[in-house]
Parts: C-alpha cells; structure tokens; sequence
C-alpha cells in the first residue's frame, strides 16, 4: 500500500517550510498543503509595509512561483479548508468535501484576528490587516480615506500608522495602555517610538478607549473615545492582536492552552500530529514554560525542525526567537525575550536614531532590542545561540569589542582556517 505521505495544513511561512525543508532534506513521499485562501503561499511580514505603501507587487510577495511546488512534487490546494481530522483513521476532510489520508500531519493554522468588541464594529469602513485581501481593501481605502484611526498600538497598528502618515493621511492611534508596543518592548524603546510617530504627524492617544464607532448610511464616520472625546474619521484600522486558530485541532481532541499544546519536538499529544507557528504552544528552551510566538522566524525554523524529524533527525525545537518591525526610516530588530527584564542598558545614540537596549535579568542578557543597528542584533543572535552572556557593564561600555567576544566563541579551528 502506497504511503500517504504529509498534510500540511496551512499555506502561510510555516506550512510552505515544512514542505520546502522536507523535499531539500530528501523526503520522496507526498507532500499536500492546504491553504484556505485562493494562491499561492506568500510573505505577510510586507502587508503591513512596502507592500501596502506600493512599493512592492503581488507577485514578489510569493514565497516561491507555481514552478516551484510543480518542480517538487508539492500538491498545492487552494481556497479550501480542512474541517475535521479523524484521528483513528488518520484523514482529514476539506470544506470541498475531498478528504486526504496522511502518516504526518502538521498544524500550521497560524492565527486570526482579535475582533473589536463595540458597537459599530462591523460598518463600512472598519478594517484588519491580517491577509493579502484585507492588505488590498486597506490600500483601495486609502486612495480615498483623510482622517484615519487606528485601534491599538502595537506593531501592527504603528507600521500601518507610518504608512499612513506618510501617505499624508491625518492619523489618530488609540491605545488602551500606557505606552506603545507595550507587550513586545521596554519602555526605552516605547518613548523612543511614541517620539517618532508624533514627529511624523501621529496623533497618540494612550490609555485610551473606543467606546463606539458612529456611522451614517452603515459607514463609519468617527469614533467615540472612552474619555468622552468623539474623532472624525473616514477609515478605522483595527490592530488589536490575534488568536491562535485552534478550532479545527480542538474539535480534533487535541489539547489547547493558548494554542495547540506540543511537546518539544513540537508533536502533539497524537504522535501523528505537529503544530507549528503562531497556533502553536511550546515549551520554552531552557525555561520550561508554555510560551507560543507570533514571528516568521519561529514558524519557518519549527517548520525545519518538524521536517527534520519526520526523516528520522528527532530534537527539541531551540532556536533563538527573533522579530523585526519597519516603520518609515527606523528598522527595530529584537532577539531573545525582554518581557520582564528588570536591567535595561543602552548602547548607541538614541538623538542619531541608531542605538541599542541590551535586556537583562538579573546579570544575564537575555535580549537585544536595535533600532537602526543591525550589528548589534546580530551580535546578540550568535550569542544568545551559543548559549552565553555579557555584563550590563561591559554592554554599556562604548569601549567594549563585542566583535572580539564573538571572536572568542569561534571554535579554535575557525579562527584559524586558511
């Protein structure tokens, strides 16, 4: 009996890794992703920047051209979705009515967006940025759209905010917390922000509240604000996070604790099933708690580690988490996790829009926020993944070599070959 190979569903970065990683390591069985919109697989870091400023096309957005997958024996399904998994029979049914038998299958059902609970929430006008089609309606909008709000100041909502601004729309950013990006940042690094939004025009509105959103003829026309205060506006922007898709695996009888539960090598509680990405729930490296992250670089590397163990390479998932956000000129990359650090030290000048915050707990470094710095990003990538430290002392000092402390955790034979 012919084997079933891999079902993948989700057609975002983690499902089209795992297949991509799968045929490069040598994998000769089927490979199926299901995605649930109608093309191709495609980066959405863009959506929210050079894409919806215009300044990239459609076309560059894709991962890989139909070519590709025809090339690799990769079955494409598009524009369906899988409703159900029979766990006993190890097959999967489409909306379509098709159903696909697998010996693995990988959960890469990413995430969906947090709804705005008001009244006026579903008018005209009242928009999410999550998919290419939501980036499409977003960027129709703007041709038109004057007074923008957008709800929630995280980084979604800033790098739609920086592209508005500088479309020259009047832009109103409403946050219900203290500072921006307040979940993601230190608070360093949030002034910093908060600075350069009002600089380009941005009006901030923090520890604020949408308490309605007014329309006329079921267009938005403004919203009413916590304080009392009403804002005109003629396109409301909606970044108030996501939530992990996690139905289809639930009806399965698979566990969920803010997205599907999997063990460190990313499996399930059925050894058949993996979950990866941003439904994914894991055990962090080192730490043991359940963390689950929202990045292109941890879907595509757990994508990588899942097909390196279905060919038989079994190891628990380590990489060092890494994210990025582009807003205008400023270009913040972060390694590691800074919530809850309780030591911040700055490196660089933050008045040259070129600095960066080293994180700690206690004396361990345990992240590296950059703004327009990527050598000290990259820094702290190497030396987070070979498992060392610095001291706040040593990161705060300008005289400090951080090239000679990479140098020093070469292997002998690197630094000495040719």
């Amino acid at each position: 009996m012919p084997s079933a190979g891999t079902v993948i569903i989700g057609a975002g970065q983690g499902g089209y890794q795992v297949a991509a990683s799968l045929r490069e390591f040598g994998y000769s069985e089927r490979i199926v992703i299901v995605g649930d919109e109608p093309v191709l697989p495609y980066q959405r870091p863009p959506l929210s920047k050079a894409y919806l400023l215009g300044e990239m096309t459609a076309e560059r957005l894709l991962l890989r051209p139909q070519s590709y997958y025809e090339k690799h024996q990769i079955e494409l399904i598009t524009g369906d979705r899988a409703v159900a998994i029979d766990r006993a029979a190890a097959r999967v049914t489409l909306v379509s009515g098709a159903a696909l038998d697998y010996d693995r299958l990988v959960l890469a059902t990413g995430a969906r967006n947090r709804k705005l609970p008001v009244e006026g929430a579903g008018l005209t006008g009242v928009l999410y940025l999550r998919t290419l089609a939501e980036s499409d309606a977003i960027k129709e909008r703007f041709a038109e759209a004057q007074e923008i709000v957008v709800v929630g100041a995280g980084f979604i909502g800033l790098e739609i905010a920086a592209v508005a601004s500088k479309l020259g729309k009047r832009v109103t950013v409403v946050e219900p917390l203290a500072r921006v990006m307040s979940r993601a940042v230190s608070p360093i690094v949030s002034d910093f922000y908060a600075q350069a939004h009002a600089q380009w025009g941005v009006q901030l509105l923090l520890n604020t509240r949408i308490e309605r959103i007014r329309g006329e003829g079921g267009r938005v026309v403004g919203v009413s604000l916590s304080e009392g205060r009403e804002l005109p506006a003629d396109l409301v922007l909606v970044g108030i996070g996501i939530e992990p898709e996690t139905t289809f695996a639930q009806n399965a009888g698979l566990a969920i604790a803010n997205g599907i539960v999997v063990d460190a090598q990313l499996k399930t509680a059925d050894a058949k099933i993996s979950a990866i990405g941003d439904c994914a729930a894991f055990p962090e490296p080192g730490g043991g708690r359940m963390i689950r992250l929202e990045s292109v670089q941890n879907a595509a590397d757990q994508g990588r580690c899942v097909a390196k163990r279905i060919l038989g390479e079994a190891a628990d998932y380590g990489a060092v988490p890494w994210f990025w956000s582009d807003q205008r000129d400023l270009k913040l990359q972060m390694v590691g996790l800074t919530a809850g650090c309780d030591r911040m030290v700055v490196r660089g000048n933050p008045d040259a829009r070129a600095f960066s915050v080293f994180c700690f707990r206690g004396d361990r470094l345990a992240g590296i926020e950059s703004i327009n710095h990527a050598g000290d990003h990259m820094f702290g990538r190497r030396l987070l993944a070979a498992g060392e430290t610095l001291t706040p002392d040593e990161a705060g000092d300008p005289g400090f070599d951080l090239k000679a402390r990479l140098t020093r955790l070469m292997p002998a034979r690197a630094r000495t070959a040719g």
